[in-house]
C-alpha cells in the first residue's frame, strides 16, 4: 500500500502537475504491473526523456528527467527552399517540449518536401545545442544535393498517338538547359501518379474505352543525374456510343423527352466529357422541373465485339436536403449582401446542385475574386445542409498606364485609376485623365449595381474631352457633357439599359485653313464648323451566355443599341450599333473565338451627320491601321471624314505557348476584316457650286489585317504587344504594325 508518493529529479515541472498524470494514489495498492502501467502514462505526456517508479517501503518514489525546452530551430544549408517554408512544414516549434520522436518526424517531412522539389537525394540531421536550464538549440543541417531532373520520358504500347503527342499531355517533362521557364522539370512521385490518370482522360475523351495504364517506372541513371520515366500503356480499341437509355423512377419525369436534351448522339465517339455534361443536363433538367433532390447515375454497358458502349442514366430520388444556413468566408473587403444578392438559393430552400453552381458562376462572374468554392457542410438535422461559400479576394482597384506609338499619332498616354469594389459595395468608381498629340480627356464614373436598392443598375458619366485631328482631319473637337444611365435585367441572361446624354460639340477649324476660292482643308470640313448641342436618349439589349465574363471560352454574346439624338438640342439623328461574339475552346489553350461590330446612323428633321457623330475605325478597333485610320477621306488633303456605316469582324485563335501558366504569357493569331464609309450626298459636293468634289473617296472598300497578339502578366502588370500585316487595304488608308499597351493592378 504507497504510504506516500515523492517526485524528485524535477526542475522546470511542478510536483503536482507530474502526480496529477500519475494513475496511482496514496492508499492504493501496487505491484509491478500497476508500475509498468503508471510509467507508460507518464512517457505519454512526452514531457519526460527518462522515467523511474520503484517502490521503498510504502514510499512510491518517482524519478523524472525532463524533456528539455526548445529555445529556437535553425536551418543550414538550405538554399533552394527558405526558411519560412521549412519553418510552416515542421510541428516543432520554439518553446515547446523536445521529444525525439517529434524530430525525427519533423526531418521525415522537411525530406519529403525536397523530395517534391525534385531533390530526391536531400538528407536531414538534426543537431543539439545544449543551454543552461534544460533549454536546447535544435538545428537541422541540411545537404539539399543536387535536383533530380527527368532524362527521359518514354511510352509503351502507344499506336495511336506519339510519344510527342503524349509528352504534352503528362505534366512531367524532360529536362533542357533551354527550358528555364520550365517548373516541371524534376522528378516527383506524386506528379508522375498524377500523369497516370492525365493519360487515362486523354485517351477515354477519345473513344478509348478499355485502356489502361499498365505500369509507370522512374530509373535513376547510373551517375545519378537524372531520371528516366517509362509509362507502359494499353490502348485497346476505339469505343462509339451505343444506344443512350434514360430510366426515371420519378413519376413526373418522362425518360424518353429526357434523352432528347442529351448532348450526346449514337455514333458518336466515347468520351468521358460527354457523360458529364450528360449527368449535368440531366440534373438541371430535372431541377428546372421542380425536383431538387434527384441522384443522376450512368451505367455503362460495353459491347467488345461492336466497339460500342451502351449507357443507361439512372434518375433517381435523392434524400429529401434543406439550405439550413448560407456561410460567407474570406470576404475581407467585399460586405456580406454583396455576395448574397448574387445567390440563385436563399436559406430555407431545398437544395439544388444546378442552382448552387449557378449561385457560385455568379458570384464569380462580380470579378472581385480570385477563386470562388461553395461546399456542403452538415446542418443541424440530418435533412438539413450548410453551404459554405468561400472566396479568395482579388485587387479590385486597377492604375492603368497606356501607351501607343506611330509616325502619325506620336506619343499616346493616358492614366486611369478604378475602383470596382467600392467601399466593399460593389459599387463602381473610376476617374481617367489621357493626354497626346491627339486626344485630351478626363472623365468621372460611378455605377451602383442595385440603384434604390433594387435589381437596376444606375450611374453617370460625367467628361470633358479635346479631339486634335488636325494630323488626321484636320479640326479639333471639344465636348463637354454627362451620360446618366439605369440598367435592369430581363432574364438571367439578359440586360437593358437605357440612357439619356446631354453634351456640347465645339468643331474647330481655323479661320485661316477656309478662305473662299483658296481652301487648305477639305470644304466639307469648313462646313462642320461650330457649336452644337446634342440631347438624346438611348438603350442597350443585351444577352450573355458566356460561361465566363472575363475570359470565356465557350457560349456568345450579343448586344444591340440605339440611339435617338433631337429631344431638345440642335442635332437629329438616330444610331444603331450591334456586337457579338462567339468563343469555342477546344483545348485549356486553344481557344478560338469571333467577335464583331457594326453601326449605322443617319440623320431625321432634315439633318445631316455631322463629323463628330460619324464613325471613326482603327488602332484597338482594327490592328493594323492607325486611329481614324480606314474610310472616306479627302484625297487632295488626306483628311479623314469618317462615315455612317461600318461593319467589323475578328477571328482570333488562343494557342498554347508551352510556357508554364505562373509566367502568364499567352499568344493569340488574329485576323480582322470590315469596312467603314457611306458619306451623306452634300459631304460630297462643293457647296458653293454644287459640283461633285472628286478628291472625296467613299466606296466602302474592304479592308483586312492579320498578325499575332502576345498578352504577358510582367512584374510590372499586363502587356499587351499587338503585331500586324496589312492584307487588304485602300491606298489612302493610314497603318502601323505595333501597339502595345500596359496596366498595373494595387
Amino acid at each position: 500500500m504507497v504510504g506516500r508518493i515523492l517526485v524528485q529529479g524535477n526542475q522546470r515541472i511542478d510536483p503536482e502537475t507530474i502526480l496529477s498524470y500519475l494513475p496511482i494514489g496514496v492508499g492504493d495498492l501496487v505491484d509491478s504491473a500497476r508500475i509498468d502501467a503508471a510509467l507508460k502514462v507518464l512517457f505519454r505526456t512526452d514531457l519526460f526523456s527518462d522515467l523511474k517508479i520503484e517502490l521503498v517501503g510504502s514510499d512510491l518514489v518517482v524519478r523524472v528527467v525532463e524533456n528539455p525546452i526548445i529555445n529556437q530551430v535553425l536551418f543550414e544549408g538550405n538554399s533552394n527552399l527558405k526558411n519560412d517554408k521549412l519553418q510552416d512544414e515542421i510541428q516543432i516549434r520554439p518553446r515547446g517540449v523536445f521529444t525525439k520522436a517529434k524530430v525525427e518526424e519533423d526531418v521525415g517531412r522537411i525530406v519529403e518536401l525536397y523530395r517534391r522539389s525534385g531533390r530526391i537525394s536531400a538528407t536531414v540531421t538534426p543537431k543539439i545545442v545544449q543551454l543552461p536550464q534544460r533549454r536546447v538549440d535544435l538545428v537541422f543541417e541540411i545537404n539539399e544535393g543536387p535536383k533530380s531532373g527527368i532524362l527521359r520520358v518514354n511510352f509503351l504500347g502507344n499506336v495511336q498517338f506519339s510519344g510527342d503527342a503524349l509528352r504534352n499531355v503528362v505534366v512531367t517533362k524532360e529536362s533542357a538547359w533551354y527550358k528555364f521557364f520550365q517548373s516541371n522539370d524534376n522528378y516527383d512521385p506524386d506528379r508522375v501518379e498524377y500523369d497516370r490518370e492525365e493519360l487515362r482522360k486523354f485517351y477515354r475523351n477519345r473513344g478509348f474505352y478499355d485502356f489502361r495504364v499498365i505500369s509507370s517506372v522512374a530509373e535513376l541513371d547510373q551517375n545519378h543525374n537524372g531520371f528516366a520515366v517509362t509509362y507502359a500503356i494499353n490502348e485497346g480499341k476505339q469505343y462509339r456510343f451505343g444506344k443512350m437509355t434514360v430510366k426515371a423512377e420519378l413519376k413526373k419525369l418522362n425518360g424518353d423527352i429526357l434523352r432528347q436534351i442529351l448532348p450526346i448522339k449514337e455514333g458518336q465517339l466515347y468520351s468521358d466529357e460527354k457523360i458529364e455534361k450528360a449527368t449535368d443536363a440531366l440534373t438541371f433538367a430535372a431541377g428546372a422541373a421542380g425536383f431538387a433532390f434527384v441522384d443522376v447515375r450512368p451505367r455503362y454497358t460495353p459491347n467488345p465485339g461492336k466497339h460500342t458502349v451502351d449507357v443507361t442514366f439512372d434518375i433517381k430520388e435523392g434524400p429529401r436536403v434543406y439550405i439550413d444556413r448560407i456561410d460567407i468566408v474570406g470576404n475581407t473587403t467585399t460586405l456580406d449582401y454583396v455576395i448574397r444578392r448574387q445567390m440563385g438559393v436563399a436559406e430555407g430552400d431545398a437544395y439544388n446542385r444546378a442552382l448552387v453552381d449557378r449561385s457560385k458562376n455568379y458570384v464569380k462572374s462580380l470579378g472581385f475574386f480570385k477563386d470562388v468554392d461553395v461546399t456542403t457542410v452538415p446542418g443541424s438535422a440530418p435533412d438539413r445542409t450548410n453551404l459554405l461559400v468561400k472566396v479568395t479576394e482579388q485587387p479590385t482597384g486597377q492604375l492603368s498606364f497606356s501607351a501607343g506609338y506611330s509616325s502619325i499619332d506620336k506619343v499616346v498616354a493616358d492614366i486611369g485609376v478604378t475602383q470596382s469594389n467600392f467601399r466593399g459595395r460593389g459599387e463602381s468608381l473610376s476617374a481617367r485623365i489621357s493626354a497626346g498629340s491627339l486626344q485630351q480627356q478626363v472623365d468621372l464614373a460611378f455605377n451602383e449595381p442595385h440603384f434604390l436598392n433594387r435589381d437596376l443598375q444606375g450611374g453617370f458619366d460625367l467628361y470633358a474631352q479635346r479631339y486634335d485631328f488636325t494630323q488626321q482631319a484636320s479640326y479639333v473637337t471639344t465636348s463637354v457633357g454627362g451620360t446618366f444611365h439605369v440598367a435592369f435585367p430581363l432574364a438571367p441572361n439578359a440586360l437593358l439599359s437605357t440612357r439619356y446624354t446631354i453634351r456640347t460639340d465645339d468643331v474647330i477649324v481655323g479661320d485661316s485653313l477656309c478662305q473662299p476660292g483658296a481652301e487648305l482643308v477639305s470644304i466639307v470640313l469648313c462646313e462642320q464648323r461650330g457649336s452644337y448641342l446634342t440631347s438624346l436618349i438611348g438603350y442597350t439589349l443585351g444577352f450573355d451566355r458566356r460561361n465566363d465574363g472575363q475570359n470565356p471560352t465557350r457560349g456568345f454574346f450579343v448586344n444591340l443599341s440605339q440611339d435617338v439624338a433631337g429631344f431638345g438640342g440642335t442635332v437629329h439623328y438616330i444610331r444603331s450599333e450591334a456586337h457579338g461574339g462567339i468563343y469555342h475552346g477546344f483545348a485549356k489553350d486553344l481557344i478560338l473565338s469571333f467577335t464583331g461590330a457594326a453601326g449605322y446612323i443617319d440623320g431625321w428633321n432634315g439633318d445631316t451627320i455631322r463629323i463628330t457623330d460619324r464613325f471613326y475605325e482603327g488602332g484597338d478597333t482594327f490592328r493594323g491601321f492607325q486611329i481614324a485610320g480606314i474610310g472616306p477621306r479627302d484625297n487632295q488633303y488626306g483628311d479623314a471624314l469618317g462615315g455612317k456605316l461600318y461593319a467589323i469582324g475578328t477571328f482570333e485563335l488562343q494557342v498554347p505557348t508551352k510556357l508554364p501558366e505562373q509566367y502568364g504569357i499567352h499568344v493569340a493569331l488574329f485576323t480582322d476584316i470590315g469596312t467603314l464609309g457611306l458619306l451623306d450626298r452634300n459631304n460630297k459636293v462643293n457647296p458653293n457650286t454644287n459640283q461633285p468634289l472628286t478628291a472625296v473617296v467613299d466606296d466602302l472598300g474592304l479592308r483586312a489585317s492579320a498578325g499575332v497578339s502576345v498578352f504577358w502578366k510582367s512584374p510590372l502588370g499586363p502587356l499587351r504587344f499587338d503585331f500586324s500585316q496589312i492584307i487588304k487595304k485602300d491606298y489612302y488608308d493610314r497603318t502601323e504594325l505595333f501597339r502595345f499597351s500596359t496596366s498595373t493592378r494595387f
